[in-house]
């Protein structure tokens, strides 16, 4: 006896949601449907799926194995609908992006109506995560990732690179001077991130590391505290390069800056049996050459 889609479905919304309450509210079902489904699914197979505990519920070796595989399989099955039901028509349906906030708020938002207008079809559903999410996990379609790739398992589209700016404000220029060599930084106060720590390594020759004043997980939020006079920071150009030309942020030891550093290289990922492959390609065309890198 064959296990029902639906009855897979049900399963990864479990796995995805944390527990059977949560995964009912999500589908709006009622609960015990829930249970009944992720039961028949393990009595079919005649494994535990799920380690059910008083607090939390864990995937078994097996259940990871074979909830991998649906993953994919469920994938593969709606990719086979999409393509008899939509023949030559525009692309239709949800398509799910990620990118940090920075990227999401000073690239993908003001493109996000003439993309509407240009595929009314398709439902733009934004996210922003600051670290990197497991696409299969989070539902998502298309990630938006920066610096050096290293999931082969992923298909990549190069959207191009962003130059990495030192960068500080004029009021705090006024009040503390400019920095005129790298070794300088440490007479300054400086911006950084928490984590991950290699984005505290600045494209500078010579530069010995950074210990920041003031750290943050995100980069819009360094971006408003360099705008506030809190120190110096390094962003990429995609978030400052209209501060810089309309004068709210000064780009400093721009002839110590060596470039073609990881971080510069901006990629669309998405996995290659992706169901939504036509909307993936009408994103990733239409913002291309649009991004103001």
């Amino acid at each position: 006896m064959r296990t029902r889609s639906d009855d897979l479905e049900i399963l990864l919304s479990v796995v995805d949601a944390g527990g059977f309450t949560a995964a009912a509210e999500s589908l709006d079902i009622q609960a015990a449907r829930v249970s009944r489904s992720v039961s028949k699914v393990e009595s079919q197979l005649g494994v535990t799926i799920l380690n059910r505990t008083t607090r939390r519920l864990e995937l078994t070796d097996e259940g990871r194995q074979f909830v991998n595989s649906v993953r994919l399989g469920l994938i593969q099955l709606q990719k086979a609908e999409e393509e008899i039901i939509s023949g030559g028509e525009l692309p239709k349906g949800r398509l799910r992006i990620d990118a940090a906030s920075p990227f999401v708020f000073h690239q993908l938002v003001p493109l996000a109506q003439s993309f509407n207008q240009a595929y009314p079809d398709i439902e733009l559903e934004l996210t922003s995560n600051e670290g990197i999410v497991d696409l299969l996990e989070k539902k998502t379609d298309i990630a938006i990732r920066i610096g050096t790739l290293n999931d082969s398992t992923l298909h990549a589209r190069p959207l191009g690179r962003s130059l990495l700016y030192i960068v500080a404000s004029p009021d705090y220029l006024a009040k503390r001077g400019f920095p005129r060599k790298s070794s300088d930084l440490i007479h300054h106060d400086t911006i950084g991130f928490s984590a991950p720590k290699t984005l505290n390594d600045w494209p500078l020759k010579g530069f010995s590391g950074l210990n920041p004043a003031l750290i943050t997980s995100n980069g819009e939020t360094i971006r408003q505290l360099t705008l506030m006079g809190n120190g110096i920071s390094c962003l990429s150009g995609f978030m400052v390069k209209k501060d810089i030309a309309e004068g709210r942020l000064v780009p400093l030891l721009e002839n110590e800056k060596i470039s073609l550093s990881g971080r510069e290289q901006i990629n669309a990922v998405y996995y290659k049996s992706s169901s939504v492959a036509k909307r993936i390609s009408a994103f990733i065309d239409f913002i291309q050459p649009k991004l103001d890198l």
